[in-house]
């Protein structure tokens, strides 16, 4: 009898296990080039930002340090000053090379002014923008000054669209996004990473009569001067106190400007920024632009609802009638001033949505997510 020949379909085919997919590697030296420490007096949510996402990459096991102008503070991650507020901007290429050296990863934080850090370090880089300058040059350099306005922009629009070209952008919110979008900006190359907040400590007392805050650096966009026009109009009608915490160069005129019933705190200690965003019955917000508005959130964590405009960054961490009122112009912030004053239960219900809706928040999760982007922008590089 003819032996018999197993069927060709029937051969058995030798197996391979499967691999799991590789994951994308993770840059162990990352250095971040940004304006200012947080230690620095000037210092706002950018900085703030920075600095928990410097925290929780270095505990992550990560080395990172802080390229930045102006003092360095000592922190869990190095510090190192590239020179004076705005002398370090020429200095940042020959600061880099003499103080940091090999990197995995370089992190440009492009609030306005660029570096250009493309165009003189050969290694992965990845831009951070809180928000797009676009129409806060004219506010910054008005009249005489205009010409410096033209050219910032114009500075800003050509590092963000030209020489970022090769690097991923990591946007703060979906407003910068789309900023970034009208520039030019494809959006293959936008990833959207939100800020995060801290789990609140115990609560403080809410204030037992009218407790009104806005809390920023005072500087012309924060529109503080306009928030003193409006608290003449709402203050017959609540009574109370408006706390204006923060302190910059616009103070001593908007102390001037101020009246009846307004203070001026200055810089307070983040135990008092949480004891006052507690005791508030409202957070006021009257900012031109933000990229998210981290205080926001930061008084949503407390149950304290924000008015503020319907402006970029703003429109993303308030949503409108659930965690806070978005305002089209000065009559409807002032209605909603008012109205939320004289109506207890509704501040309430609004600051029970705005603390959950802050939940969704935290630093670890923004880590996380940076992280994520961080590999994909290194993977990118070397592929």
């Amino acid at each position: 009898m003819p032996q018999h020949v197993p069927s060709p379909l029937r051969t058995p085919v030798p197996t391979v296990a499967q691999q799991p997919p590789a994951l994308p590697p993770q840059p162990r030296r990352i250095v971040f080039l940004a304006h200012r420490d947080l230690g620095n007096q000037a210092a706002g949510g950018s900085e703030l930002l920075v600095d928990r996402l410097a925290d929780g990459l270095t505990h992550l096991g990560h080395q990172v340090t802080l390229l930045c102008g102006g003092p360095a503070a000592y922190r869990d991650y190095r510090v190192v000053s590239a020179g004076g507020a705005y002398g370090h901007y020429l200095r940042a290429r020959s600061a880099f090379a003499r103080q940091v050296g090999e990197t995995d990863l370089l992190v440009e934080v492009c609030n306005g002014m660029p570096y250009l850090a493309p165009l003189w370090h050969r290694g992965p880089t990845l831009c951070l923008v809180n928000h797009v300058h676009t129409d806060l040059w004219k506010m910054r350099f008005g009249g005489p000054l205009a010409p410096a306005a033209r050219i910032g922009r114009r500075l800003e629009h050509w590092a963000l669209t030209g020489v970022q070209q090769r690097s991923l952008l990591v946007a703060v919110s979906p407003s910068t996004a789309h900023a970034l979008r009208a520039l030019g900006v494809e959006r293959e190359r936008i990833r959207v990473v939100h800020n995060g907040v801290e789990e609140p400590g115990p609560r403080a007392d809410r204030s037992a009569e009218p407790l009104f805050v806005a809390v920023g650096r005072l500087v012309e966009y924060k529109r503080i001067e306009l928030l003193l026009r409006l608290w003449e109009r709402v203050r017959p009608v609540t009574g109370g106190r408006l706390l204006i915490v923060g302190d910059g160069p616009e103070r001593a005129r908007l102390e001037q400007l101020a009246g009846p019933g307004v203070e001026f705190t200055g810089h307070v200690s983040e135990a008092e920024k949480h004891r006052l965003l507690c005791a508030a019955w409202l957070l006021l917000h009257p900012s031109a632009v933000e990229g998210w508005g981290l205080v926001v959130t930061e008084a949503a964590a407390r149950e304290t609802p924000a008015i503020a405009f319907d402006v970029p960054g703003l429109r993303d961490s308030v949503i409108d009638g659930e965690t806070g009122v978005l305002a089209s112009g000065e009559s409807s912030f002032a209605a909603a001033w008012c109205t939320l004053a004289l109506s207890g239960h509704r501040r309430e219900l609004m600051g029970k949505a705005a603390r959950d809706h802050a939940a969704g928040y935290r630093w670890d999760r923004t880590v996380k997510q940076f992280r994520a982007v961080a590999a994909e922008a290194v993977r990118g590089w070397s592929s």
